[in-house]
């Protein structure tokens, strides 16, 4: 087992009081998450700090950009410059890192961009378990630590006797992101606030935040850059530099609640979330939050490793979709306007073509009242844009990936009878995203039956028109039980012959789903095992199964048992 393993066990015991979950268990889930797994080769994972679900992903960044780092930190790195409050897990899009924080003493070292200012650090002296992080900066000898609650992160610093400052750079954007504008200002002697808008993968992302420092700072540096696009400024990147005179041990926290919506939504969600200067209660709290949610499922047997494979996979399948909404239910939508969730809880980062198949059913066990908000949230998305999101984060339509897989989601939850959503508004959704015509081949694939492969435009422009195919039959054929069990008989026909789709794609003579042109001809030499631009990020032997609502109807088209049980 791990150092770090140890650490964090020991902290549980130091820090963490039994609650009535741990009672009944007396097991601490969180003790086996290690979330360094994925970090290394191209996981694109973070080791860092954040709550269930939550909003701020507070995690160290190595300060380079890259494939390898799209979530801002790789195991085999070094260097650490910063620690950013928001981080994606898992994707393959570089994008987020904001409001980042890094504490020095002076003087302090910078290298020629894009590094900048930053520190050695060692695995040796890293931990990392769920909801806390720590590392050691060795060129300053500072120890950071990190825990978050849902709408904030919280950093204690543990200082050498030093002239130090604190970093705030607002400037640095890594891999897809862009800075647009940003601003910082002053509340009071601890108290600063402000925002980033930015560009990259969200478009026209907006963040507000609001920080309050546990001791006044002796001082305030503000370097300014205007930013300059198509030879026209646009706004002003922002690095501010706080200094302290610091004490042999002497710690100082920084607790940053961030807000989609404005800099007083930031300030309303610390007030709520951290408002006092306590990093042990919240880590305490966080780390009870985790284990709540972790102890859902109980796994017998005596190996370690199982354990910790078993709830880190867990543990990560829990860091997205995120809340996203202010305290008071504000926050920021595709529109670009102010929006209000009465009620219920706004979530964003919705990565569906990646998760429909086992987290969002697995999500309808273990959280049954998110996913009533997560289909709320849905249903509020396509008002305000006019279609069911396909991977949409902070206010922004990415349209990555494929298929309009919000729909199984919405129709798994109504099916088993969760929540209090409304379905009529759910299932008309549904039904006018799946039917917009001039998006990505919707129009051909109704016309046709399936989307010639030779067929691009602007809205089938990525092609991947086997994939798209059996895609769109499965989404039909989820609205078609939907509808059926409201009684819409007419929408569940339609659909349901939609979902017979997947046969016109089907070859006998090869017994793979292939790609046809407009004219109806099979693709000639079709290789099942090969990667094609027809074929969505896997091959004919992988897509082939794809047909998860009609598997007695494959078997037929195969041959019958014994030949599926041959190519299975």
């Amino acid at each position: 087992m791990k150092a770090s393993t140890y650490l964090c066990l020991l902290l549980t015991s130091m820090l963490i009081s039994c609650t009535p979950a741990q009672e009944k268990h007396e097991i601490d889930y969180t003790s086996y998450v290690n979330p360094f797994i994925g970090t290394d080769f191209t996981g694109n994972t973070y080791p860092g700090a954040q709550a269930p679900f939550g909003m701020v992903q507070l995690s160290p960044d190595n300060g380079l950009p890259g494939w390898d780092r799209i979530s801002g930190y790789f195991y085999p790195d070094s260097t650490i410059a910063g620690f950013s409050h928001t981080h994606l897990s898992g994707t393959g899009a570089g994008d987020l890192y904001d409001i980042s924080f890094m504490p020095v003493t002076l003087p302090y070292k910078e290298a020629e961009a894009p590094l900048g200012i930053h520190s050695k650090f060692s695995h040796e002296e890293e931990s990392a378990c769920a909801g806390y992080y720590r590392v050691l900066l060795k060129d300053y000898d500072i120890n950071v630590e990190l825990t978050a609650t849902e709408r904030c992160g919280i950093q204690r610093y543990t200082f050498p006797e030093a002239q130090a400052a604190i970093f705030l750079n607002l400037k640095k954007a890594m891999n897809w992101d862009f800075t647009n504008d940003s601003h910082i200002e002053v509340v009071d002697s601890v108290t600063i606030q402000g925002y980033r808008f930015s560009d990259g993968w969200a478009r026209d992302q907006h963040i507000y935040f609001r920080t309050r420092f546990s001791r006044p700072f002796e001082r305030m540096e503000l370097d300014t850059t205007a930013i300059i696009k198509e030879n026209k400024r646009i706004g002003t990147a922002v690095v501010a530099r706080f200094d302290f005179h610091t004490k042999e041990g002497e710690q100082i926290l920084v607790n940053t609640a961030v807000s989609g919506t404005s800099m007083e939504g930031a300030a309303k969600n610390l007030q709520a979330e951290v408002p006092e200067n306590d990093f042990d209660k919240y880590l305490a709290e966080t780390k009870a939050n985790w284990n709540r949610q972790l102890g859902k499922i109980e796994i017998e047997g005596d190996n370690a490793n199982d354990k910790v494979n078993f709830y880190t996979a867990l543990y990560h399948s829990m860091l997205a979709p995120t809340i996203y909404n202010d305290v008071d239910g504000a926050y920021y939508g595709p529109d670009k306007q102010i929006h209000q969730a009465d009620g219920w809880v706004n979530y964003s980062t919705f990565s569906l073509w990646d998760t429909y198949r086992a987290a969002h059913p697995l999500f309808t066990y273990t959280e049954p009242q998110r996913v009533n908000d997560m289909v709320k949230s849905f249903i509020a998305f396509y008002e305000q844009n006019g279609r069911l999101p396909v991977w949409n984060f902070y206010g922004s339509e990415t349209d990555m990936m494929i298929g309009y897989h919000a729909v199984p989601v919405i129709a798994d939850a109504y099916l088993k009878g969760i929540g209090d959503f409304d379905a009529e508004k759910a299932l008309n959704a549904c039904v006018a995203t799946a039917n917009l015509d001039s998006y990505r081949g919707i129009g051909l694939y109704k016309e046709a039956g399936y989307i010639p492969y030779n067929v691009t435009d602007h809205y089938n422009a990525e092609n991947w028109s086997l994939s798209k195919t059996l895609e769109y039959a499965f989404d039909d054929y989820c609205i078609a039980e939907m509808a059926k069990k409201m009684g819409r008989e007419e929408i569940a026909d339609t659909f349901y012959k939609r979902a017979q789709n997947y046969r016109n794609i089907y070859n006998p003579a090869t017994s793979f789903m292939q790609p046809r042109d407009d004219k109806g001809d099979f693709i000639e030499n079709f290789k099942a095992d090969e990667y094609t631009p027809h074929i969505c990020e896997s091959n004919g032997w992988q897509y082939f199964w794809s047909v998860q609502h009609d598997i007695d109807g494959l078997i037929d088209l195969v041959g019958g048992k014994n030949r599926f049980a041959e190519k299975l």
